[in-house]
């Protein structure tokens, strides 16, 4: 009996040692600011010169420093200075660029330097982080944004990549200032600064670890890699992060767009907020939706398209049911992008053609097509009715777009396509057969049919459009870049704000392998985008803008254009404003509320 009573006893004691320690633990991770992050996607590689996807630059330019950054809040972007201290200046003829760097910034505390002790970022690093670009062993995916830029820098890579020889064009002037020397003015070169492929990188890192920095970063920015695998990255605090802190004003706050998300509370507080991100890769929608919705999980993410109907009161606006607003914020934004059908002009079937007769004849059946494409029914069965087309390649979201543009080119036609076709000659019989092209999946299947649908509908025998698949996304690509498909469908992400990036798409010199996969040739296009690529923004060049659109409408190369609409869910604990465009990191603004990281402090 006594014996029992001591086991008994011990038991207890047992018990409550360790409902205390589980109590400790609660009470240490509740100390410990974190942030539960999802994408729906894994990155490729975490090295800046591999980079080729969002979800690799979210994370490139959180541990990596970039010269310049967005703007958190500010639409449309703006940049402002980074690891530049300052913004760079730019000779008067626009070909000198002067960068001075702040002073004091170290790298992460690694073993690929002496003694484990991060050292200071200079301007030498800079110079070495674009030189691996044009280093054909790295088979940069970031080299075409300073392709034929910058002095001396092509030479040097086909002259053998000799790391001790410099570069013309990147001179060093002392410790903490570069200057850059372009070949020919080239306005959006800043743009270029602020994006992952320009992350500074320690030469130490590379000598260490090799290629597998793509998993290793070493950088100076908030935060260090702590884990990462093909589910998850989890970043932690660079304590020796440069004191640097939330302006709102800075990153362009206003009280009627920002007010609701909390974010004012983070005014004057010391970045980055958090102590710890956890990055969830979770590319099923079930999956990342039932994660979110538990509250204890993840804390941000896309919402599904699945739960548009269950999730959403209205869709034009974009507002949520009263249950979800309850207990999530939102944020419904267009993306910097748009998604497309563009035709291979070096094909047989829609392309160029040395009789000018021929030529007016596919350029009607490209006309025809594009006429024939009903907008309105992909917006709604593809995208669930959220958004409208735009007329041309531009996207609302950038500088030079027009709204007074006509929408002649989206709108649905089908007597005008009909009378295109019999006014130059086509019919049944002597309309060529197509491929739609596309990675094999249910949904390429669904805008197939939706496609040839709406062909059929002008005497196009559906038996003449045949769908082609690919296995793979870089299969479909290969074959888009080796100029092997007649006809394709792609989405375009910005890389910076600016019109420039999707006109350069139809630059004749950009042609297969290059960006222009359409292999557009047109000699008044290509003048016209010279001439604005010599202007910086203003009215004179959004016209220039404006003319090489209409050039691409009226020769009916694409059917354009539909930017999609994210709708981003977060829990109402947190102070943020997520983007899915050029942004970059943001994780070094996200907070809590100060009342709630007082009582958790």
């Amino acid at each position: 009996m006594y014996r029992k009573k001591i086991e008994v006893l011990l038991l207890r004691l047992g018990l409550t040692a360790i409902t205390s320690m589980t109590a400790m633990t609660a009470m240490a991770e509740e100390k410990e600011k974190v942030y539960h992050h999802s994408e729906d996607g894994a990155p490729r590689s975490l090295d800046p010169v591999a980079l080729g996807d969002t979800y690799s630059s979210l994370l490139v330019t959180g541990i990596y420093d970039t010269l310049l950054e967005y703007q958190y809040l500010r639409k449309p972007y703006a940049l402002k200075p980074n690891l530049s201290d300052g913004m760079p200046t730019i000779s008067k003829d626009g070909l000198t660029i002067t960068v001075k760097l702040k002073k004091g910034v170290l790298f992460h505390d690694d073993a690929c330097f002496p003694g484990g002790k991060g050292r200071e970022v200079v301007a030498e690093d800079v110079v070495y982080s674009l030189k691996r670009h044009f280093d054909p062993a790295n088979s940069s995916r970031g080299r075409w944004l300073w392709n034929d830029r910058i002095k001396g820098l092509d030479e040097w890579g086909k002259n053998g990549a000799d790391y001790n020889k410099p570069v013309a064009g990147l001179e060093i002037k002392d410790k903490h200032t570069l200057q850059i020397h372009l070949k020919k003015r080239f306005p959006q070169f800043l743009y270029t600064l602020a994006m992952g492929f320009a992350a500074v990188v320690p030469k130490e890192s590379v000598a260490k670890y090799g290629k597998e920095i793509s998993v290793k970063p070493v950088g100076s920015g908030p935060w260090k890699l702590a884990e990462f695998d093909n589910k998850k990255a989890e970043l932690v605090r660079n304590k020796s992060y440069r004191d640097e802190f939330f302006d709102l004003e800075e990153h362009g706050y206003e009280e009627a767009l920002h007010g609701y998300t909390g974010v004012a509370k983070l005014k004057g507080m010391k970045l980055p907020i958090m102590d710890r991100i956890e990055v969830s890769f979770m590319e099923q929608e079930a999956a990342r939706w039932n994660s979110f919705t538990k509250g204890d999980e993840i804390q941000y993410g896309l919402l599904p398209v699945n739960q548009l109907e269950h999730v959403l009161e209205s869709k034009n606006p974009v507002k949520l049911k009263k249950k979800f607003a309850e207990k999530y914020q939102m944020r419904a934004a267009r993306e910097m992008g748009y998604v497309y059908v563009e035709f291979n002009m070096n094909s047989p079937e829609f392309g160029y053609d040395p009789d000018p007769k021929q030529n007016e004849r596919k350029k009607a059946l490209r006309c025809a097509m594009r006429k024939a494409y009903n907008w309105d029914a992909r917006v709604k069965r593809m995208y669930h009715g959220i958004g409208e087309a735009f007329a041309g390649i531009i996207p609302p979201e950038v500088d030079g777009y027009d709204p007074a543009i006509s929408r002649d080119s989206v709108t649905l036609d089908i007597a005008g396509a009909k009378k295109l076709l019999k006014d130059h000659g086509w019919n049944e019989k002597n309309l060529p057969v197509i491929f739609y092209s596309g990675v094999a999946s249910v949904k390429h299947r669904q805008f197939y049919a939706q496609f040839r649908s709406w062909m059929s509908k002008i005497g196009y025998p559906k038996k003449k459009i045949r769908l082609k698949n690919f296995a793979t996304f870089g299969d479909y690509i290969k074959a888009k870049s080796e100029s092997q498909l007649s006809m394709h469908g792609l989405g375009w992400g910005l890389d910076y704000p600016d019109a420039e990036n999707v006109l350069q798409l139809y630059y004749g010199p950009n042609k297969s392998p290059g960006s222009n996969s359409a292999n557009y040739n047109n000699p008044e296009y290509d003048k016209v985008y010279e001439q604005a690529l010599l202007l910086g923004p203003g009215p004179e060049r959004a016209a220039l803008y404006r003319k090489a659109n209409q050039i691409l409408i009226d020769d009916c190369v694409v059917i354009s254009g539909f930017s999609r609409t994210r709708i981003h869910l977060w829990h109402k604990d947190l102070a943020m404003f997520p983007d899915r465009g050029a942004l970059g990191n943001y994780f070094k603004y996200v907070g809590y509320d100060k009342k709630k990281i007082k009582q958790s402090a």
